[in-house]
Parts: structure tokens; C-alpha cells; sequence
């Protein structure tokens, strides 16, 4: 720490290179944070997923409908211990921009098998109660600033009410996540309310949750529903919930090689523009060196000094890039159109420190040879050489 002053004055001999410098870091940190950021959102179902949850769909495509009488069926099979079912609704309100994941569930059936969804007793016993009753998460709520008791009318344009006219639901809860990465934009309502009035479709559901009682065994039970359902007109497609959400995520790409492919070009430019500032740096200050060497600085407190100032500007760099991506993406995930689609959509506490380790790493790698070049300097041909 004596010598931080040293290193300072060294950064501050030239001022200009040293901010561009630093401003080369911080816009790298800051992409850093925004894929990061965008991962999540693009794989967050991924994140979520529950390892004893198997998702159940139409083989031919999700959006065909399963029969409502399958869930006894499956309830037989050996290894499965709870079933729930939801159905894709599609909700608008008031205009055709704000629609969200909107879903007519079993609320006795659906609780149990989600509990990252934290909803009080008496919100849940109301919801049983109310046959219109519907429970919104607290992040949606809060978009449209909902609360408990509103009468909220919502159409959608994959399924007509019997009326013709709006769904009318009324908000008995406000549920939580468990968990940080728990998507609370949701919205649900009951199974019974939706297919007595829905036009067309009744006694079928879009999908079924079926939690098994050993993970080690979910391929196995996955193989014994499709099993029960081949050559039937609906056959079906079990998977894990995380293999699901993978699936939706690959149809876009590789988002972890596509992120890592990115962040590898940015990181080796920024590595090179760094590298290239300290070995400079060390040409410009060549008499200076030796001089340092001559007042009794070892060879290691030089190869320290120089490391040093890199480490110094990279991990500044790196902080002051991965703090105000931290507000960018903080800001762009209140934004509406971004808690639209994203409901997921922050930086992971993992990501800040690899992002922390990655400035420190940044700095050593590029400060590494110059410093072991300056350390190298024999002292009489430091103090000869001119500038």
C-alpha cells in the first residue's frame, strides 16, 4: 500500500491515455453485465426449473392441447406423485401491448406443485373461494398497479368467452417468488371458471407439471407416460422441466457460446489495448526504472510497481463498468417493454464476481509482461538509454 502513490503518479503522467484507458475497460465490464443480464432473461426457465418436475406436452407441437383425461391416467403411473395442468390464455389488458403470461390453473393442484410461488393462507383460501378469483405476481401488480380486490377485465386472442365480451376476474392475491430468479409477472386464474365459459375447447389443457418422486428416475417416468399415450390421438411428449426450457432457448442459439464467443473478442481487444498502454508505458520510463533500481528498488518491487498500475486502471475499470451496467440493466428492467418479455432480467450475483475476477485477471495478464520486461532491466543500460 506504501507504494499505491507511487503507482498513482505514474498513472497520472499521462492523463489522457490512462482515462481512455480506463474508459476501454469500463465499456468492456459494461457489455459484461448487459450479456449477462440478456443470458438470464433468454435461459431463465432454465435457471428456475425444478429437477423433480417433468413438463408433459403434445408430441406434435406445444401449442396442441392435451384431453383433461389424462391426468388419472398418468396419476397410475409408478414414480409420479403430484399432477397439476396449465393452459396458455394469452391475457391483454386494456391494450393489445400489454399481454402477459396469463393461465387457468387448479389452484389446489398448482400451489403444491410450485412452491418458489409464496402466497399467504387467507389470499389462497380466498382464491378457492372465489370462482372468479385470479392471483397476480407481485411485479406484475405493480406494473399495472393492481391490488387486492380490483375487478380486472382481460381478453385474448386465443380464446373467446361464451359471451363474446371481456373475462372479468377479480384479484384475491399477490403471490412472491421463493427465490430471486422466480418469476412473479405471472398471472392465474381457475381452471373450473375458464373451461365452463370458454367457446370451444372444453375438457382440454395446453400442458401437465408431474413431479416424480425421485429425479434420479424422471427419464424413466418421462418414458412411461409417453408410453401410456402412444398411438392415441393426442401422444405425448415428457421431458424435464429444465430440458423444456433448454429447447426454447437453443431454438434462438447456443446463448451461452454465442455470450462467450462475444465477451472472448471483447476481452482479447481490451487485453491487447491495455498490454500494449503498459509496454509503452515501460519504454517511455526506461531511465526512470533504472534510476528506481539505483535508489535500492529490488528487481520484484519493480516487477510489483508495474503490475501494479495495470491491476490498478483494470480493476478500477472493471468495478466502475460492472456498477454502472448494474444501473443500466436495474433501469432497463423496469422498463416496459423489457418486463414484458423478460420477466428475468438482472445481473446474477455469480456473474458480479466472475466479472470481478475477470478485472483482476485482466490486469495481471496485461501488466504481466511489461512488468517482467522492466524487472529484467539490467541498471546500466536502464540509466544510458534516453527516453
Amino acid at each position: 500500500m506504501k507504494f499505491l502513490f507511487l503507482i498513482w503518479s505514474n498513472l497520472k503522467r499521462k492523463k489522457l491515455r490512462t482515462i481512455l484507458t480506463l474508459l476501454s475497460v469500463l465499456v468492456a465490464f459494461v457489455l459484461f453485465s448487459l450479456l449477462s443480464a440478456l443470458k438470464l432473461a433468454l435461459a431463465g426457465g432454465v435457471v428456475m426449473a425444478d429437477a423433480n418436475r417433468l413438463i408433459v406436452r403434445h408430441r406434435v407441437s406445444f401449442i396442441q392441447p392435451l384431453p383433461y383425461a389424462y391426468m388419472v391416467r398418468m396419476a397410475r403411473i409408478p414414480g409420479v406423485s403430484a399432477i397439476s395442468h396449465t393452459t396458455w390464455f394469452g391475457g391483454i389488458y386494456q391494450d393489445p401491448k400489454n399481454q402477459f403470461g396469463t393461465f387457468p390453473v387448479e389452484p389446489d393442484l398448482f400451489l403444491p406443485m410450485n412452491p418458489e410461488i409464496i402466497l399467504p393462507q387467507s389470499q389462497k383460501e380466498a382464491w378457492l373461494k372465489t370462482r372468479t378469483g385470479a392471483i397476480v405476481g407481485r411485479r406484475l401488480a405493480e406494473r399495472f398497479k393492481w391490488k387486492i380486490g380490483d375487478r380486472v377485465p382481460l381478453t385474448s386472442p386465443f380464446v373467446q368467452s361464451k359471451s363474446g365480451g371481456a373475462w372479468e376476474f377479480d384479484i384475491v392475491g399477490i403471490y412472491d417468488g421463493a427465490k430471486k430468479t422466480t418469476d412473479t409477472s405471472g398471472f392465474f386464474f381457475r381452471y373450473d371458471y375458464f373451461d365452463e365459459a370458454r367457446s370451444y375447447g372444453t375438457g382440454l389443457v395446453g400442458w401437465y407439471q408431474v413431479r416424480v418422486n425421485d429425479p434420479k428416475q424422471a427419464m424413466e417416468v418421462a418414458a412411461a407416460i409417453d408410453a401410456e399415450f402412444a398411438n392415441s390421438p393426442a401422444e405425448t411428449k415428457a421431458e424435464t422441466e429444465g430440458a423444456m426450457f433448454q429447447g426454447f432457448a437453443q431454438q434462438i442459439g447456443d446463448i451461452g457460446t454465442i455470450v462467450t464467443a462475444i465477451l472472448g473478442a471483447v476481452f482479447f481487444t481490451i487485453l491487447l489495448v491495455a498490454g500494449n498502454t503498459m509496454a509503452q508505458s515501460v519504454r517511455e520510463r526506461t531511465q526512470e526504472l533504472g534510476v528506481l533500481k539505483a535508489v535500492g528498488f529490488t528487481n520484484e518491487l519493480v516487477l510489483g510497481v508495474v503490475l501494479g498500475e495495470s491491476l490498478v486502471i483494470s480493476v478500477l475499470g472493471g468495478l466502475a463498468g460492472l456498477a454502472f451496467g448494474w444501473l443500466v440493466v436495474t433501469g432497463l428492467g423496469q422498463a416496459g417493454f423489457i418486463r414484458q418479455y423478460f420477466p428475468l432480467f438482472f445481473i446474477p450475483e455469480r456473474d458480479l464476481i466472475i466479472g470481478a475476477v475477470l478485472a483482476l485477471a485482466l490486469g495481471f495478464v496485461a501488466g504481466i509482461l511489461p512488468a517482467l520486461q522492466a524487472m529484467r532491466l539490467r541498471l546500466a543500460e536502464a540509466l544510458r538509454r534516453e527516453g
